[in-house]
Order: C-alpha cells, then structure tokens, then sequence
C-alpha cells in the first residue's frame, strides 16, 4: 500500500506527458516552450563553439610563442655571468634538459636600399637546433661563419632570399682613416624560417657564436644568455632557481608573456558570461511557459489536489516539466555543438590572415574543463528556473479555485 508521503510516479509521468502535448485552446504555452528549449539549444551550441574558438587560439599562440620564446632563459645580473662553468653544472644536474647559449645585439639589416633593425642572435647551429624546431628546418649548409638565418618577413622586405648577401650594421664602431664609423659586415643568407608571427618573421636573425667573436670580440666561453628546452618548465624553473648562483635570473615564457595571457584569459571569461545570458533569457521562457501552464490548469490542479494529489507530486510534476525541456534543449545544443566544431575543424569554412593570427585556419579546441563548466551553468539555471512555478502550482488551493469555478 502506498504511503501519503510517497509520490505516485506512475501518476506524475502520466500527467507529464498530458502537459507535453500540444493544446489547441491555449497554443502559446506550448510555443513558449518550444522557444525555451530552441533558446537553451542556441545557448549551448553558441558556448560551446566559442569556447572552443578562443581556447583553441589561445593554445596556436602559445605553440608559437613558446618556440620563438624558449620554455626558460636563464640572464645575467652580473658581467660573465653566463658561462661554461655554469652550463656544465647544470647539464650535469639536469641532464634531461636542453641547453643553447647565446650572444644578442641589435643590428640595422640594408641591402639594394631597404633598412630594417633586427635583432641577431649568434648561437651554436647544432645546439640551436636541437631545441628549436623552426631554426632546425631553415638552417642550410653554408660553410662560413658570417652567415644568418633571417624570418620570412625580413627576407621579403630586404629582397634576400635564400643565397644573397645582406650588410649589417652594428653599433660597435671601427677606426677609419682620422675618424669611425659604425662596423659593418656582409653576410650571406643561409635560411629562412617561418615561425607563424610576422612580428617575428620581420625582427630576429641568427647567425654563428663564431661570427660574434670574431667580429665583436665576444670573450669565447662567456654568454648573454641561455635558452633551456624543458617538458615541463612550469616545474623546473622552481628546481633550477635552487642551483642557481645570485648572479643570474630565470624566466619562463609563461612570463616574459605573462600580459598577453592574462588578458586573454578574461576575455575567455567574459565572453563566457556574456553568452550565459543567452541561456539565462531562454530560461525566462521556461518559466513563462510553466506559470501560463499552471494558470490555465488551475482547475485540474485542483481537481486532482482534491482526487487526493499532494502538493509533493503537484510540485514534481511541474519541476520535472520545467527539467525536461531544459535537458531537452541542453542536449540538443550539445549535439549541434559538436557537430559546428566537427565542420569547423573539418572543412576550411572560415579562413583567416596568416599573419594577424599565426594560422589561417580557425583553431578550434573545446577541453573537457570548458564543456563542463557550460553544462554546470546551464544545469543550475534551468534547476533554479523551474523552482519557482513548480512551487506556484503546489501551492493552489483546490477549494478557492473550484468555488471560482
């Protein structure tokens, strides 16, 4: 036998699926509800593709970045601070990570008219490579040490492809006759790389430790900087801070970056709340539809209130139907989500400038994280938006409502 505190749930799911039909007298309680569920469709499609938007080019900046910028550098406070001495103590205690030392000085770029600045890296060929995939493919085979490797963008402007030679200017100055002038050399074009940032492309050579030395007069064994290659720099940064000695500092790209990635963080996080509020008004809809529906059911609820219904059973009857079209709705969008990102990343529908953003295909990467948070905003709003007419209808009073009648 059935207790009174127990609700009949053969009886609410019957009901339920009375209230689901579409009713003649009163239409637009079922098309406000077919809005709030097209509402939380669009909502959720919308999230979801626009999450994966921005995470995914979040993550094709920070693939560019981190190469061009190194996983840790290690500088120096102090002069000869960076040196053999120090590289060897830390390859001997890190031997898993990658190290490449390297000289840096600013340079004017001219050839056949066009000027440029630049900024020339002299580094170990070998070494360099072995941590920097884009240097690796660009490198050629040139045997002299007064060779670099320019970016795209630089090769363009300066009409240097592949094989010509480029003058660079440097700020150091030679003795000429009575007088000086800046010091100058010619250097031939062994390369060129393409790292997916024109800013790039346009600002950074390489050119051989050699060449600093002898042109600079660079002490051998004594360097400007250290790159480090590392899996997980986030990690060793702390252990290598550790050993090191106070005359240098470590950063990671994480850092050296640290503006760009916030920034782009909050407008993650605005964009998201923004798009909620699509939710949040086809929630409204929900509740709408379920008071229009309690109100023009009135007397059934009090008919069944007085066939001995509870207000428990009252209120899951209408809580459940404000469930159904939300889950309905956040299913859907769900579905049609993944199937946007699907053509998205499938087919090349929308083409962007290379250059701006470092790809021109539209990145798209939804993580699990940003999934479930749009399913746990959208949950709690329909949870809170079927709350308060389920409750409304609970609380009709069969006898006031059957006198009316």
């Amino acid at each position: 036998m059935k207790t009174i505190s127990s609700p009949n749930k053969k009886f609410i799911r019957r009901i339920i699926k009375h209230y689901l039909k579409y009713d003649t007298e009163n239409p637009f309680i079922f098309i406000s509800a077919i809005l709030a569920f097209l509402g939380i469709t669009t909502g959720v499609m919308v999230l979801m593709i626009a999450m994966g938007i921005m995470n995914g080019t979040q993550e094709e900046f920070t693939k560019k970045l981190f190469v061009m910028n190194y996983p840790l550098t290690i500088l120096p406070v102090e002069e000869d601070a960076v040196n053999k001495t120090l590289i060897r103590t830390l390859h001997k205690k890190f031997p898993h990570l990658q190290f490449s030392p390297y000289y840096t000085t600013q340079v004017i770029t001219r050839n056949e008219g066009a000027v440029q600045g630049s900024l020339l890296y002299g580094v170990d060929y070998t070494k360099e490579s072995a941590i920097n995939s884009i240097f690796q493919k660009a490198k050629g085979n040139s045997s002299s040490i007064f060779k670099v490797i320019v970016g795209e963008g630089l090769s363009f402007e300066m009409d240097a492809p592949k094989g010509k030679k480029v003058t660079l200017y440097f700020s150091e100055q030679q003795a000429i006759g009575f007088g000086t002038m800046p010091l100058q050399k010619r250097f031939v074009v062994d390369g060129v790389f393409k790292s997916g940032l024109k800013a790039y492309d346009k600002a950074i050579m390489y050119t051989t430790l050699e060449a600093f030395e002898k042109l600079l007069k660079r002490k051998i064994g004594f360097y400007d900087g250290l790159h480090i290659y590392s899996k997980n720099p986030m990690e060793d940064i702390k252990k290598i801070k550790d050993v090191l000695p106070k005359n240098v500092v470590i950063e990671g790209w994480w850092q050296q970056n640290g503006n760009f990635f916030s920034a782009m963080q909050m407008e993650k996080k605005a964009l998201f709340l923004v798009l909620l509020l699509i939710i949040l008004v086809a929630s409204l809809n929900i509740i709408s539809s379920l008071l229009m529906t309690v109100m023009s059911r009135r007397a059934e609820i009090a008919l069944m209130r007085t066939l001995g219904a509870t207000k428990t059973e009252i209120r899951s009857i209408f809580f459940r139907l404000g469930l159904i079209i939300g889950i309905a709705g956040m299913a859907a969008g769900t579905l049609l989500g993944s199937l946007g990102i699907w053509i998205l990343t499938t087919f090349d529908i929308i083409s962007m400038p290379e250059d701006v953003y470092g790809t021109s295909r539209l990145p798209i990467d939804l993580t699990m994280n940003d999934f479930g948070f749009i399913i746990l905003g959208t949950s709690i709003i329909i949870l809170l938006s079927a709350l308060y007419p389920a409750k409304k209808a609970s609380e009709t009073d069969p006898l006031t409502v059957l006198r009316n009648e």
